[in-house]
């Protein structure tokens, strides 16, 4: 019997505020960070890693939930657990004491993703397959079995779930086929974080079309005055023939998200992303009825199915962007996924950070091939940064990403880059600490 003999979190941090990579108009300094998880076996050839994705101050406190679940999970027979990651997800979202520090949400609902991200990883490794490849061999029963249903069944039920999955059944093989040819369409943020220049936001917007990009994303929403400018920009750099899509990240209360998307509706935006707070469902709802036909989506920080479950019934957004590292792990974003395709709504992974993009390719593709049969018109996020630290980084080509073919979840950080980027003690930290939070620098840039 082989057990579950060990899981590790180390707090891997990297000082991408120098460059103000990732700026936003809520998040002014990111330094991307990652609790990196090893889910470690008796077996030395069988374990399994991933991450819970950060921006800096606070790693250590995500770090500290990953290592306090390990009474529950050190132990386990690894091939009960890998045989039945539904069962294994359940016994650590149903724990009542940690129910009651979300219920599913925050912290802790973040670590067990992470952790039940591991657990797929390593059972998609001792299947020799890439993660996608794994859940797409999956039958409808199996994927259904690894779902939580409760809280859906007004939205969702069991049968349904079958139904969709059953359906999408026959052109499985053609559709593997063709992401193996032609991989998934991508889209980029790398030109439009605000900390950049109007130059380099014209330089890169240019290199992200000659690239193969066919739509680009712009953050937006710290002064309109200068998101007109930066679009008109963009739009000269593009042509009229490329899409480009803003992302506010939760700046707007309601009313100024609708005065402020009608001033940059003229651009013809492809969406506007998290206009407001991102619980408020009823405000997304709003706003999106306000700026019609302008798209409206939401989703990299949505708690749980539950809230993905009410923005789809109360017709909230126009599009979804589901988060490899936000919810309650793979298990969880395949009810999200299957609460989409029976509602219609096109799905744009969030990616970019660290290890996003590598994780959440995964579940593109595997909606791809076994739950929606859909990907015209869609697109996974993708940053070109920090992927030269994982073992099996993404791949982009012709502004589509290539299918991921080593076994597993392309999780696995090189051990050089663990040792180089912990958090306080590595090489890359001696000497210094993350800056205080301030918006002065992002004004002065």
């Amino acid at each position: 019997m082989t057990r579950i003999a060990a899981l590790d979190a180390l707090d891997i941090r990297f000082p991408t505020s120098v460059h103000l990579v990732g700026a936003d108009a809520m998040n002014p300094d990111p330094d991307y960070s990652a609790s990196y998880i090893t889910l470690a076996t008796d077996d030395p050839d069988l374990a399994g890693c991933s991450l819970v994705f950060t921006i800096g101050r606070g790693n250590d406190v995500q770090t500290a939930a990953v290592r306090a679940l390990a009474p529950l999970v050190v132990g386990l027979d690894a091939g009960e657990v890998l045989d039945d990651l539904g069962a294994f997800a359940r016994s650590l979202t149903d724990d009542s004491h940690l129910r009651w520090l979300g219920p599913e949400k925050g912290v802790i609902h973040m670590a067990i993703g992470g952790i039940i991200n591991a657990a797929w990883d390593m059972a998609a490794r001792r299947a020799g397959l890439p993660l996608w490849r794994f859940i797409a061999a999956m039958t409808p029963e199996q994927i259904v079995a690894a779902i939580d249903f409760h809280y859906l069944a007004d939205a969702l039920t069991e049968d349904e779930a079958l139904d969709i999955l059953r359906r999408a059944e026959p052109g499985k093989e053609r559709r593997i086929a063709e992401l193996l040819h032609h991989g998934y369409p991508a889209y980029t943020t790398s030109p439009g974080w605000l900390g950049y220049s109007d130059g380099l936001l014209a330089e890169l917007t240019r290199r992200a079309v000659a690239e193969g990009f066919r739509t680009i994303k712009l953050k937006v929403g710290l002064d309109l005055d200068d998101d007109l400018r930066r679009l008109a920009i963009a739009r000269a750099a593009t042509g009229k023939d490329i899409a480009i899509a803003v992302d506010a990240n939760q700046r707007w209360d309601v009313p100024q998200a609708i005065e402020w998307i009608r001033a940059l509706s003229h651009f013809d935006l492809a969406w506007v992303e998290e206009p407001t707070h991102p619980d408020d469902v009823l405000g997304h709802a709003a706003i999106r009825a306000a700026v019609a036909p302008v798209p409206v989506s939401t989703g990299e920080h949505t708690h749980n199915r539950v809230m993905f479950k009410q923005l789809l019934q109360a017709r909230a957004v126009d599009l979804l962007h589901i988060d490899a590292a936000r919810v309650g792990g793979v298990n969880e974003n395949l009810a999200i996924l299957l609460l989409a395709a029976k509602f219609g709504v096109r799905v744009f992974p969030h990616a970019g950070g660290v290890g996003l993009c590598e994780m959440v390719q995964h579940l593109a593709m595997a909606d791809y091939a076994a739950i929606s049969g859909v990907m015209e018109d869609r697109a996974i996020e993708f940053v070109d940064h920090l992927h030269q630290h994982f073992t099996d980084p993404v791949h982009i080509r012709g502004g589509r990403y290539l299918v991921p073919a080593a076994p597993g979840f392309s999780t696995r950080m090189h051990a050089s880059s663990l040792r180089e980027y912990v958090y306080p003690d590595g090489p890359a930290w001696r000497g210094q600490r993350q800056p205080p939070p301030t918006q002065a620098r992002l004004k002065r840039a």
